[in-house]
């Protein structure tokens, strides 16, 4: 049971809180948090526009240094104290902010994470049909310059007059690209219409997938097919978590390995293409000189740090419904390597089909490679269509995406109840859990909706670029100088030995003080110097929009020092460096929380104040009541009444 030796007649189990059924399902939802839409839609673009091949040295030296470190802090952290992004601040409470901070940056990915899953059922119920709707340019809301690659005769004329378009013009636009976009009315835009929109015959413009506006203050009317699967997709993640851990661990074995069978079929199919191979040498060869340009390190970090999910607050809620004793130290490492393994092997998924799009157009692979939704339900959905039996594989690339969007939501949404359910505590609430995550569902519905309508796109984009950026950096900053420098690093080490019978390897005691902090900061640099303001295609972002970004970044940041003061002037002492001292030291009730495992400087003496944190379990449940029946009280020489058993 994860137990160290000695230590046999311990459940290390949690009744009050639960814990996960097996370490496998542990494994496969931090496997499923980890591994989201940035390995499939960002790295693979990151690696080719970043020197290929060479890109994989800076990369993988980040993993090492700066990923699995600080996956392993935020797993033990968690672990340790069984608490959730809030109560781990016991450890400091004047950090307490940090935790908050945790949860306004879950809540914003929470919101728009959503809307892009939502967005991938709607386009995995539309590739049902006999031929994809974006497969031709033959439809209501297809423009004069719109240019498919299965229009017309398939002849070596039609495709050198396709690719004389695309080099000579430029003002090519695929199905997929305007289906992703623009939407006819009843009778469609014909040629006619688009030369003169005034012409009383002619419906009005509109746009099909996004009905996209012309500004992101222009919220026009709310797309009901978008609306309907964002219900959809909020309706399956509260059914998955409506039993907290104890049903997401169950789901988690089809929705975390699932990806890889459809990758894997992906791949299959992919590489038997004429013109995959160079597709996957563009992604892969190496471009040596590269290596010394500044940028290829700054990417190769923020992948790493934003694709493990860090200072999200989900690594610290999952583990923190492990045994005590779990060894997640193994599970760091292999969860870490397993999630930079995936975005390597999309990378050819989505590069052997790019690369077979090229050759079938005959351009570059620069002109068809994409990243984002621009990949996802553009570049790739067209390429699909020269395949045969497209919709097969539409429906499997889809239905990837979705399980990979949900593996992370399922987390986002856990992290934001479990964090509620432990500030307040009490049985009352943690029997009604579930409401709680109903409640939070409802209120991540009711606040996507703005994001389903015509400039819903520009939104999503703006919370992914600012929510979600540079206030990671600063909390993931904040949180390992507060554990190995406030609490101190030698009792964070005696806590972990503690908990895994073994102290921390050197070189992850040597990375937390030093080296991880460090590529954090640089990391913080690199964001800083290398800021462009946000910009979708050819649409610019007006200065209050970009202004309600960095509000949005600033919204979890400024928590910390908030909550910092609070914390400070509602401690005892008589000057500010007393006040300081009582606010940055462990609470009384910091520590496992299981009393069974409270040995040592942590063992229990018994108050009002921690007893109502402590979770007291017999050692042996199935004995313990025959044994208390038997068990007489004796009238001890001072008067008191004590048990014969000393077992009791």
């Amino acid at each position: 049971n994860g137990a160290v030796p000695g230590e046999r007649g311990k459940q290390d189990k949690s009744v009050k809180r639960g814990n996960w059924g097996n370490q496998i399902e542990f494994v496969l939802t931090s496997g499923g948090y980890a591994v989201g839409r940035g390995s499939v839609w960002r790295f693979p673009y990151l690696c080719y526009r970043n020197g290929g091949g060479a890109f994989m040295f800076p990369y993988f030296i980040m993993l090492v240094f700066c990923g699995i470190p600080l996956f392993f802090m935020e797993l033990s952290f968690g672990q340790f104290a069984s608490q959730g992004c809030l109560g781990v601040w016991r450890v400091s409470p004047m950090f307490k902010g940090v935790g908050y901070g945790m949860m306004v940056v879950s809540t914003y990915i929470g919101i728009y994470y959503n809307v892009v899953i939502c967005i991938a059922f709607y386009y995995f119920f539309v590739s049902m049909t006999p031929v994809l709707p974006w497969t031709y340019c033959s439809n209501a809301w297809n423009t004069p310059d719109c240019a498919g690659v299965l229009d017309g005769n398939l002849s070596s004329r039609a495709a050198i007059n396709l690719t004389r378009l695309l080099n000579a013009t430029q003002k090519r636009t695929s199905p997929s690209e305007e289906y992703w976009r623009y939407r006819g009315e009843a009778g469609g835009w014909g040629r006619r219409c688009w030369q003169d929109p005034a012409d009383a015959g002619c419906p009005p413009r509109r746009r099909y997938v996004l009905d996209l506006s012309d500004d992101i203050g222009n919220l026009g009317e709310v797309r009901l097919p978008l609306l309907g699967c964002l219900g959809v997709s909020w309706v399956v993640v509260f059914l998955c978590l409506i039993k907290g851990v104890k049903s997401s661990g169950k789901v988690v074995y089809f929705t975390a390995p699932f990806p890889y069978v459809v990758l894997t079929i992906l791949f299959v199919r992919g590489i038997t293409l004429e013109g995959a191979l160079t597709g996957i040498m563009y992604y892969l060869t190496p471009q040596w000189d590269k290596i010394l340009n500044a940028k290829v390190w700054g990417d190769a970090a923020s992948q790493i740090f934003y694709s493990l999910g860090c200072a999200w607050g989900g690594l610290i809620t999952m583990a923190s419904y492990n045994k005590f004793h779990n060894n997640c130290y193994r599970d760091s490492i292999i969860i870490s390597i397993t999630n930079c393994a995936t975005s390597v092997y999309a990378g050819f998924v989505i590069f052997s089909i790019l690369g077979f799009m090229a050759n079938h157009l005959g351009v570059d692979i620069s002109k068809v490679a994409d990243h984002g939704p621009g990949l996802a339900f553009v570049a790739y959905p067209e390429a699909l269509t020269l395949l045969p039996i497209s919709p097969l594989w539409s429906i499997l690339f889809f239905f990837m995406l979705i399980l990979l969007g949900l593996g992370t939501q399922f987390c986002l949404l856990e992290t934001l109840v479990t964090a509620i359910v432990d500030e307040v505590g009490n049985e009352w609430i943690i029997r009604r859990k579930t409401f709680v995550t109903l409640g939070v569902a409802v209120v991540g519905f009711l606040l996507g909706v703005p994001l389903t309508t015509q400039a819903g796109i520009y939104w999503l984009l703006l919370m992914d670029n600012y929510a979600a950026s540079f206030s990671l950096v600063v909390i993931s900053c904040i949180m390992c100088v507060a554990i190995m420098y406030i609490y101190g690093h030698r009792n964070y080490f005696k806590d972990i030995e503690m908990m895994l019978g073994f102290p921390p390897p050197l070189f992850f005691q040597i990375c937390w003080r030093f080296i991880s902090p460090a590529i954090i900061f640089f990391i913080l640099v690199f964001t800083v110097i290398q800021y462009r303001p946000i910009s979708y295609n050819d649409y610019i972002y007006p200065t209050w929009a970009i202004s309600i970004g960095f509000l949005m970044a600033l919204s979890s940041v400024i928590c910390i020092p908030i909550y910092a003061i609070y914390k400070v002037c509602r401690s005892e002492g008589d000057t500010l460096l007393e006040r300081l001292k009582n606010a940055t030291k462990a609470s009384k009730d910091w520590g496992p929380a299981l009393a069974e495992h409270r040995s040592g400087r942590y063992a229990p003496a018994f108050s009002s104040s921690t007893e109502s944190h402590l979770e007291v379990q017999p050692l042996q449940p199935e004995k313990g009541r025959s044994e208390a029946a038997a068990a007489s009280p004796v009238q001890g020489s001072n008067g008191s009444a004590h048990s014969q058993d000393s077992r009791l």
